[in-house]
């Protein structure tokens, strides 16, 4: 696994105590397979035994990180990576396993914008969209009359088109009728789309949209239900003085509480209006 002689193993837990090996009773070496595992990671990130040490004493294997959900998706190993998330989703939550586990890993293939991406960002990017799409599909079904509307300006392989079903997920999981079209939609087709889903809110996210395609899309939502309102999710509108777009940061789940908050806070404006029964 490490890739060295027994007796390379043997000098390094002489010289640095780690891996650090239980006997048996004929006196063998029993090494944890968790900090073999630990070691080869970090000696794979940097190339040198004390520093990789020092790192997979600190790290540990711990439950599932986005540094060892890298290392797979770097070697394009998709069954290890599926065997990550699920050890994850063993101590965590599937919306938080998605933050703190899959977007991160994924973002830190990513090179500078501009280049062309990767193999490696590539594959992670189609796994982590095929992983995310089949969480959706087994979320449940929609408990709220509400809908959400999300449109989403971003290209293949960019973080953000990731972070767009993860709101997605995180919506639906909440139980909110939610959908996601592409923001370059024809603008007959959007008409169709906000008369059958009837959206409470439009989320504008991506930031590779022309801005006259956003502001359409604004427009028509407007004008169809003056009660739809549109907001921000990861900066798919310019920071403008002269914005009135609320925005919903940059955490998919910090967002679907917002989003949430809104439509409590609209609901329980309705039902205090004079005229309407109240239940409680």
């Amino acid at each position: 696994m490490l890739g060295v002689s027994p007796n390379t193993l043997r000098s390094w837990e002489r010289r640095f105590g780690y891996p650090t090996p239980r006997r048996t009773a004929g006196g063998h070496r029993q090494f944890d397979l968790a900090e073999v595992e630990a070691l080869r990671q970090a000696f794979e990130e940097t190339h040198n035994v004390s520093s990789a040490i020092s790192i997979a004493r600190e790290r540990g294997s711990g439950p599932s990180s986005p540094t060892r959900l890298r290392s797979a998706l770097r070697r394009f190993e998709e069954i290890e990576a599926d065997r990550i998330l699920e050890e994850s989703l063993a101590v965590r939550s599937v919306e938080r396993t998605v933050e703190e586990v899959l977007l991160p890993a994924v973002d830190g293939l990513g090179g500078p914008e501009g280049e062309a991406p990767s193999a490696e960002l590539g594959f992670a990017w189609r796994w982590a969209t095929g992983w995310l799409a089949a969480a959706k599909r087994v979320a449940p079904a929609a408990t709220r009359p509400e809908g959400v509307l999300i449109f989403d300006a971003s290209a293949p392989c960019d973080i953000d088109a990731l972070h767009a079903q993860a709101l997605e997920l995180c919506l639906r999981r909440a139980g909110i009728r939610t959908l996601m079209l592409t923001a370059e939609l024809d603008a007959g087709r959007l008409t169709h789309v906000l008369q059958a889903l009837n959206p409470r809110l439009v989320v504008l996210t991506g930031r590779r949209a022309w801005l006259d395609a956003l502001a359409r899309i604004a427009y028509q939502s407007r004008r169809a239900s003056e009660h739809i309102e549109i907001l921000d999710f990861r900066g798919a509108l310019p920071e403008s003085d002269q914005s009135t777009v609320p925005r919903l940061g940059t955490s998919a789940i910090g967002a679907r509480d917002l989003l949430l908050a809104r439509l409590n806070a609209r609901e329980a404006t309705v039902r205090r209006r004079p005229g309407l029964a109240q239940v409680s």
